[in-house]
């Protein structure tokens, strides 16, 4: 039983009017932007903090298409190399889904059909995407917000092992259709570090018998 002295405080009831923003000065601008911003908010005391500031990548917002075929019970994977990866000691080649940055004034919907095509060859259209949910990537240093969407595809018009992607963004993209169960063997042994990727396959491991069954 919980102590009535140790109540928890009530949870997110601070928002954007809790934050005092005094300047946003960018100090890169590339094809991504870095800011920094100085701000002040409020402490859970009811005080406000000192003046920090905080340097943010401004990545823009992302959407990840996770292609599931609930009859076969089988996902498509794609592989390609990612430059971000080359600190570490594992492999620069990632095992992903699907994924895409906005374009100016396109919809989440519209980003997940184009990539579909551009990363896979794979046709979808609105009826066949499902949102899963939003979620920050990394919101102690980046804005970006992924956008999660679940696609429902016959797997059976999918060529397993082609190659896509655009020429003129470097892409060189391999598919891999697996089943449920391998993809989800393979995050278990480690080769899936993409976190998007992680996070699908895991929602999907908790929903995947409602969805088989409607």
């Amino acid at each position: 039983m919980e102590s009535k002295t140790n109540k928890p405080l009530p949870m997110l009831n601070f928002n954007k009017e809790q934050v005092s923003v005094h300047s946003v000065v960018t100090r890169y601008q590339g094809f991504f932007k870095m800011n920094e911003y100085s701000l002040q908010h409020q402490l859970f005391s009811g005080d406000y903090s000192e003046v920090i500031t905080r340097e943010i990548f401004e990545r823009g917002d992302a959407v990840v298409v996770m292609p599931y075929d609930k009859k076969l019970d089988k996902v498509l994977l794609i592989e390609q190399f990612r430059p971000g990866a080359l600190r570490g000691d594992d492999s620069p080649w990632l095992l992903e889904f699907i994924a895409g940055m906005f374009d100016e004034n396109e919809s989440p919907t519209e980003v997940a059909i184009r990539e579909a095509k551009e990363e896979a060859d794979l046709v979808l259209c609105n009826s066949d995407l499902q949102p899963i949910m939003q979620y920050l990537s990394s919101p102690g240093g980046m804005s970006e917000r992924i956008h999660l969407y679940l696609a429902g595809f016959d797997s059976n018009k999918i060529n397993d092992g082609a190659i896509h992607g655009l020429a003129e963004e470097n892409e060189d993209i391999l598919l891999h259709l697996v089943s449920r169960h391998q993809a989800m063997e393979l995050l278990a042994q480690g080769k899936i570090t993409n976190a998007a990727t992680i996070v699908g396959l895991q929602w999907l491991e908790l929903n995947y018998l409602k969805l088989q069954n409607t």
